[in-house]
């Protein structure tokens, strides 16, 4: 799913009224029912709800939304907040339709005062500023949005809570931003929602189709997506009757140190259940009872050193390489990694104490192969990339990294985000808190080396793995919460997601 900025969604709005051909104030009539349907679902007739409406396209939204639900005599009030004199002509069109149908309240605010000192209701609907917002919100809408945050009401946003940009941080904007409990936003998700500073603002957010024109949307250039499942399952590979395992490749894993050995075992088994034909783990000598046990499907290759990684194996008879988990960064190790980065001729995935290498070490970057793979938490990608002061910052620094070292990124946590050699950026969908545990990001590189193993592009790689890795996570929690589930856990459901994609 595309994921675009508001000057291309007005865009898509324009095109369809001129296209389908269909007039705004329906295609509004369209978004408010998308909501209604919702709230209806999902509220109850006892609920008392109270809506605040500014004065363009945001707040006919809400209009229209407090007109369609009294029909449907839900308990319904309105206040417009009187931030101006100028009015959307769809905003004015739904403002005399409520008035015409007489069942809801409606009450103008232009100060503070004419507010109760309490609101006394179990839910605000936010329709006083869209995603067309440039500037902070203070002055008088700033006051109104702050009571809103304050009144201990549920709070659900209509396309974006008022005060937020769409597509620059909010960070320190200093400006009033309504703290959504749920946000009902139309056809594209924004790309503010995949960013976690913006989470006391969109807690919770699905989208509603408005049915925007196709014809526009297909032929739109794009650099940024949200990954879905049927955007996934296109990627699969399919197994034939005769197959067998030299068809799914020989996988290098180089991982583990004294006392992180865990980190072998982790990766190589999620490496396995991924897929891959043969795996050979490359190990500390310390380390061969451990992972021959834990993992007696993998192969080992012993390094010369009893403790660390020092030296690598002939990698000729490789299909794809991993390094990282585990490792350590003791010196002999940090020369073993870039005699690794000079010798592969193939692309490379970098995890853990690689990233970390490589981040004291930034000038070996520039021979790393190209299609090579980097998947940073935050802290590590902050080594290698440079600080940021917020995560649309942050969001540049990764896609400048990517184009310069033609290489992908992922960068883990919510909604990680997938960075390419182009400057696009692929947001995964699926995982969650209960995810936040040690040994995860192994399992995320074991499972990813499995796949380019199996002869999936790294592009490919990158999005199934991160994808299939959040989906057994969250069967994980649903098995066992989020507190008790481990990474072992995640590797135990890989299967699982395997069949629901298949399904």
């Amino acid at each position: 799913m595309k994921i675009l900025p508001i000057d291309k969604v007005r865009e898509a709005d324009a095109y369809t009224i001129e296209h389908e051909p269909v007039d705004s104030i329906d295609l509004m009539e369209r978004a408010a029912k998308a909501c209604v349907k919702w709230i209806t679902e999902n509220l109850t007739h006892k609920d008392r709800i109270k809506i605040f409406c500014g004065l363009g396209n945001n707040g006919g939204d809400g209009l229209a939304v407090a007109r369609l639900l009294a029909k449907k005599d839900f308990r319904v009030e309105v206040f417009i907040v009187r931030y101006g004199d100028r009015f959307s002509d769809d905003f004015s069109t739904n403002l005399d339709n409520l008035r015409y149908q007489g069942k809801v309240k409606i009450n103008e605010l232009d100060n503070m005062g004419q507010l109760p000192g309490k609101l006394d209701c179990d839910w605000v609907v936010d329709a006083i500023f869209g995603s067309g917002l440039s500037k902070p919100v203070t002055g008088f809408a700033g006051d109104v949005i702050r009571y809103i945050n304050e009144s201990g009401a549920g709070i659900i946003a209509i396309d974006i809570p008022s005060g937020l940009f769409a597509d620059a941080s909010s960070v320190d904007s200093g400006g009033a931003i309504v703290q959504a409990d749920y946000t009902l936003t139309f056809e594209f998700p924004k790309k503010a929602f995949m960013f976690a500073e913006n989470l006391p603002y969109v807690k919770e957010w699905e989208i509603m189709s408005i049915n925007l024109h196709p014809g526009f949307i297909n032929q739109l250039e794009q650099t940024d997506y949200f990954m879905l499942k049927p955007d996934v399952v296109r990627l699969l590979k399919k197994r034939r009757k005769f197959d067998h395992k030299g068809r799914f490749g020989h996988a290098l894993l180089i991982a583990g140190s004294y006392g992180k050995m865990g980190a072998a075992v982790l990766a190589s088994e999620a490496c396995m259940r991924a897929g891959a034909g043969l795996l050979t783990t490359h190990i500390p000598s310390r380390g061969y009872d451990i992972v021959q046990t834990a993992v007696p499907e993998v192969m080992t290759s012993i390094d010369s050193s009893e403790y660390a990684f020092t030296e690598g194996p002939p990698l000729d008879i490789y299909d794809a390489i991993g390094v990282g988990p585990g490792i350590g960064m003791a010196r002999e190790t940090q020369k073993a990694l870039k005699l690794l980065i000079q010798n592969a001729g193939m692309p490379v995935l970098f995890d853990a104490d690689a990233i970390n290498i490589l981040g004291e070490n930034k000038t070996w970057l520039s021979f790393v192969p190209p299609g090579s793979i980097f998947t940073p938490h935050p802290v590590e990608f902050e080594r290698l990339a440079g600080k940021s002061s917020n995560a649309f910052e942050r969001d540049q620094l990764q896609r400048n990294f990517s184009v310069k070292y033609q290489s992908y990124v992922i960068l883990k946590g919510y909604a990680s985000a997938i960075t390419c050699p182009d400057g696009s950026c692929y947001f995964n969908s699926t995982g969650n808190p209960g995810m936040a545990t040690g040994g995860s990001g192994d399992a995320l590189t074991g499972l990813i080396l499995g796949l380019l193993a199996q002869g999936y592009h790294s592009l490919q790689a990158c999005l199934l793995g991160t994808y299939l890795h959040g989906l057994a996570g969250d069967l994980a929690t649903e098995q066992l919460g989020y507190e008790a589930s481990l990474a072992s856990d995640i590797i135990g459901h890989i299967g699982h997601a395997y069949q629901l994609l298949h399904q």
